[in-house]
């Protein structure tokens, strides 16, 4: 498959319909970091595009780095086994970095803290040496993708927090390897008695390994937080059953399914994609979307949504809308687009962000020639290691990072908790709010049904009543039976033999319990049964006025 790359970007980018076309993966041209995919899909062959978690207007066909931060761009349409290859990169990149930066650090303060430690037969020049080896694999492999992004800062006139990272570990770096091969370049007051200069290797390594782990971590949250987003695509059956015109019916890969293709669903299957019913009756559990735990019923001609679980009936559905037309492909994209919203208070953050680092880069200039001028002998050192030092503790990674990476943690975590945010100007909206008015049981309760109270007429007994319900409802798959039966079970009550079980769909259920004849559901049933319920009505408004889900039975036809 050939993936097609687009980047928006500032107007010296812009060509025609304000694209530039691209067939490989690539980085921002502004921040640097690796372009991400732009959406999210059920269908994994559809086209591939990625973005900037922190610069959103970047888009590109091709992973690669934002041109703006230097991040790594993310997939914008993701599927559900998509795998954070920049994740497993750079977390390779840190383990390695750790394991040669430590000995290199602990060389370096044994040499500096601990001297004696250190055999006669080995000298300060071959202790450099060694730690050369350690340093150099640690600063110019683990530390490439910095250098990289570095330099497109540079290139890009962007100056981010990667120019601060690449130009502190580089300066230490070169220094350090000058030092170590052509120490007579440098003044004698510089050099020990053996013409030894001192180095920063274990600067270099460590800085680089720490700013390593820092993008670990930063990658391993935004990809948690991308787990909502998984588990809604993982929501959608793999596959769907074809029906042809012979009666024949085929399983085939989901995205396959064309719009009019009818399909099969059968008991227990979740339905494939949004369409309609041409044939059969069932309860459809819809309650992924509306959040209400009773099942729907489904009838020819009602309209049926992807992803839903059908009960004990079997289904004929017409397809109308697939792929990323479907419901819950609509929902996935709204979520994703919420992460990559940029909230007002993001353009305070850029904009500070802007005149931070060049401010930053003129400090450390200034430092490197103050510490020359009039630090202490050896001045030169102290001025480059000051300097570096300006470089690496100001890096302002937080500044650029803080308010994206709790906007993809807030949408994200919201998303698993069924709560879909449309933007990031919501969530600081929202800050602000003191009441909150919903206009659905389904939204606030925990989506399990629960037996609360009973009310008699006629002289019934409530005992013999919730007998009577909970012996009819345990041969049925209702979560509304469950829930009577296990809320009589609690009472203590045993339950009876049932005889004559018929299910109404819609409606309710009837038997015989007892040789008594019980019929138990809506009021639509009772009406077929010719049952008088005027006692009940005002009794049953006052409770759905409640919000209670109120069911009735008659006993022997009363």
């Amino acid at each position: 498959m050939r993936l097609h790359y687009k980047f928006r970007g500032e107007a010296v980018f812009l060509r025609d319909s304000g694209f530039v076309q691209q067939d490989h993966p690539g980085d921002c041209p502004l921040c640097g970091m690796a372009l991400e995919l732009s959406g999210y899909s059920l269908n994994s062959s559809t086209q591939t595009e990625y973005s900037c978690p922190m610069h959103p207007e970047i888009v590109r066909n091709e992973p690669g780095d934002c041109p703006i931060c230097g991040m790594a761009l993310e997939p914008k349409i993701a599927t559900a086994d998509t795998e954070n290859t920049e994740l497993i990169k750079m977390n390779r990149r840190f383990w390695v970095s750790l394991a040669l930066s430590i000995p290199v650090f602990l060389i370096s303060m044994i040499n500096d803290l601990a001297p004696d430690w250190i055999p006669e037969n080995i000298s300060l020049q071959q202790i450099q040496w060694f730690e050369f080896v350690l340093a150099t694999p640690v600063v110019l492999w683990c530390g490439l993708p910095f250098f990289q992004r570095g330099w497109a800062s540079i290139i890009h006139r962007s100056l981010n927090m990667f120019t601060l990272v690449s130009l502190g570990i580089g300066v230490a770096w070169i220094y350090s390897v000058i030092a170590t091969f052509l120490p007579q370049l440098f003044p004698p007051v510089m050099q020990d008695e053996n013409g030894a200069v001192a180095v920063y290797f274990e600067a270099a390594a460590v800085i680089t390994a720490l700013v390593l782990l820092g993008q670990v971590l930063e990658l391993r949250a935004r990809s948690q937080t991308s787990d909502a987003i998984k588990l809604l695509l993982g929501l959608a059956p793999k596959t769907a059953r074809v029906h042809y015109e012979d009666g024949s019916e085929e399983d085939i890969p989901l995205e396959q399914v064309k719009p009019g293709d009818k399909l099969r669903i059968r008991p227990g299957e979740k339905v494939p994609v949004d369409g309609v019913v041409t044939d059969g009756n069932s309860a459809v559990d819809e309650s992924m979307v509306t959040g209400e735990p009773i099942p729907v019923e489904k009838f020819v001609d009602m309209p049926l949504i992807g992803a839903t679980i059908n009960g004990t009936g079997s289904l004929l559905m017409r397809a109308e809308r697939v792929g990323s037309e479907t419901l819950l492909s609509q929902i996935v994209h709204m979520v994703s687009e919420a992460q990559r919203s940029r909230a007002p208070i993001q353009k305070v953050v850029d904009t500070v962000a802007a005149y931070f680092v060049p401010a930053v880069l003129l400090i450390a200039i200034a430092t490197l020639f103050i510490w020359w001028a009039w630090g202490p002998e050896p001045r030169l050192a102290h001025a480059i290691v000051n300097a570096v030092a300006v470089l690496i503790i100001a890096c302002p990674c937080a500044l650029g990072l803080a308010t994206p990476m709790s906007i993809m943690v807030g949408t994200g975590r919201g998303a698993s908790a069924g709560i879909l945010i449309k933007n990031a100007e919501a969530l600081e909206i929202m800050e602000k709010v003191d009441t909150l008015v919903v206009d659905k049981t389904g939204t606030l309760t925990e989506g399990k049904p629960e037996l609360t109270s009973v009310y008699t007429v006629n002289d019934f007994v409530e005992q013999d009543i919730l007998r009577f319900a909970a012996s009819l409802e345990q041969v049925s798959e209702h979560p509304l039976a469950a829930a009577i039966v296990k809320g009589v079970e609690a009472k203590g009550l045993t339950l009876m033999q049932v005889e004559d079980f018929n299910s109404l769909t819609g409606r309710g259920v009837t038997g015989l319990v007892k040789g008594q004849k019980i019929a138990l559901g809506n009021a639509k049933l009772m009406e077929e049964l010719n049952i008088d319920i005027e006692p009940l009505t005002e009794h049953v408004d006052v409770l759905r006025q409640q919000g209670q889900t109120v069911m009735l039975i008659s006993v022997d036809n009363e």
